[in-house]
């Protein structure tokens, strides 16, 4: 008999997550599986990779039976997350033959609507979801379980109306879980207008501190390139994760590394979704070692075995800070973060440490950064959408000290320009 069998699940699921290769639930599991057999609702507080997806999902799915139109609707804040809990429910629900459905913008409504006339369970974005309902090509009349996932991310990203909207569509009998790293006052607000008498689960932070190593450099704005290029060039192995705080960093640090020969993908919501997926699939399958991204990234995407995160970009908050990190030192494995702290982001960086109680070390930019003197040039072709490797005038023959100014003045509108937000104007 497995631990998840002693946590009330009937023998079919049992042996499916049994056979799937888990035998122990995670804390989260744990805790929530009993309470959602049960019928509470249920308010998680747990960091990505705790295994939430299947602390909601394992309860659901035992609960339900095929044929009875949409039961189930999960909300996520970005597409991959919606297609990664679709996947992870899918796997867990064969036995019973569920459909799962995944609604999100980026692509043709018809074969959604198609897929929506069969669905036990949908999994979308807020924006998509809301286009559907106001079509009426899907309706929530049948709405059993609601799950808000990332529910504090939905919310940075402007969202709340939009789940507000969605949440008074859904029956008053429902069984509502809502799981958010934090639970700010807008979470709240939410849980005492739409929940009834929620349990309050939480769990500990899944990184351990033993592992990680954590450390920054105090680095001119003109160098901070230069120096991830001489850092990146060291490791000659790793998964590797550098995050920006908008689109256009992102890309031009994509761009600026494949200059230099190394090989690098980016993610952020400016991308189609095709490009999107395919740049997933390839970071999960190690075609590529590293991936630069906006925060998004961080929050909720399964990304397992991440050797070393680098904020290129400071993080705007504290929060921000621990959810990217917390991508690495997991499962006793080794993990470092790295941070560039440039002029001006001194006093935020201490307010960073001081709020989370940090110690990180402070390491000297080598010398050797200046003899190096790598900076990004005009945008290369080849990967990027050009000529490949960019030709002579690409390989440092243009001043690198005014790419990234406009970094200071997008500091605190990546949600808006640099997250994966679905605005109802892109979303078709």
């Amino acid at each position: 008999m497995t631990k998840f069998k002693l946590l009330q699940l009937s023998e079919g699921i049992s042996n499916v997550i049994r056979d799937a290769g888990f035998t122990v639930p995670s804390e989260i599991q744990e805790k929530t599986i009993p309470l959602v057999l049960a019928g509470k609702d249920v308010i998680g507080s747990s960091a990505t990779g705790s295994g939430k997806t299947l602390a909601f999902g394992a309860g659901i799915i035992d609960k339900m039976n095929r044929g009875f139109g949409v039961q189930t609707l999960i909300l996520t804040p970005t597409r991959e997350l919606a297609e990664q809990v679709a996947k992870t429910l899918q796997k867990f629900s064969n036995y019973k033959g569920l459909r799962i459905q995944e609604i999100y913008g980026g692509v043709s409504m018809g074969p959604q609507i198609h897929g929506l006339r069969n669905a036990d369970i949908v999994v979308g974005t807020p924006g998509r979801i809301l286009d559907h309902l106001e079509r009426r090509t899907f309706r929530l009349n049948h709405i059993k379980y609601l799950v808000l996932d990332e529910a504090d991310r939905m919310l940075d990203m402007g969202f709340i109306r939009d789940v507000e909207k969605i949440i008074r569509q859904c029956p008053n009998e429902r069984q509502t879980l809502l799981f958010s790293a934090t639970i700010s006052q807008e979470i709240g607000h939410i849980a005492k207008r739409y929940m009834k008498n929620p349990v309050h689960v939480s769990v500990n932070d899944q990184i351990d501190p033993s592992q990680l190593y954590q450390k920054y450099y105090d680095v001119p704005q003109e160098l901070k390139f230069s120096l991830l290029v001489y850092l990146l060039k060291l490791e000659k192995k790793g998964v590797v994760m550098v995050f920006c705080n908008t689109r256009r960093n992102v890309d031009r640090v994509t761009r600026g590394l494949y200059q230099y020969g190394i090989d690098a993908l980016a993610i952020h919501g400016g991308l189609s979704q095709n490009r999107r997926t395919n740049t997933l699939q390839a970071f999960h399958s190690r075609e590529t070692l590293i991936l630069v991204c906006t925060d998004v990234a961080a929050r909720g995407l399964d990304i397992k075995d991440v050797s070393h995160i680098y904020n290129f970009d400071l993080p705007n908050t504290g929060n921000d800070y621990i959810h990217r990190i917390g991508r690495t030192a997991r499962a006793g494995k080794n993990g470092i973060a790295i941070s560039f702290v440039s002029s001006g982001e001194h006093s935020e960086f201490r307010n960073i440490c001081r709020e989370k109680s940090l110690n990180i070390e402070n390491i000297i930019v080598p010398k050797s950064i200046d003899v190096l003197s790598v900076t990004i040039g005009a945008p290369s072709r080849g990967r990027m959408g050009g000529r490949k490797g960019g030709g002579k005038q690409n390989r440092g023959h243009h001043r690198g000290n005014n790419n990234f100014r406009a970094n200071d003045r997008n500091k605190g509108r990546f949600d808006r320009r640099g997250g994966m937000r679905e605005g109802r104007s892109r979303r078709r």
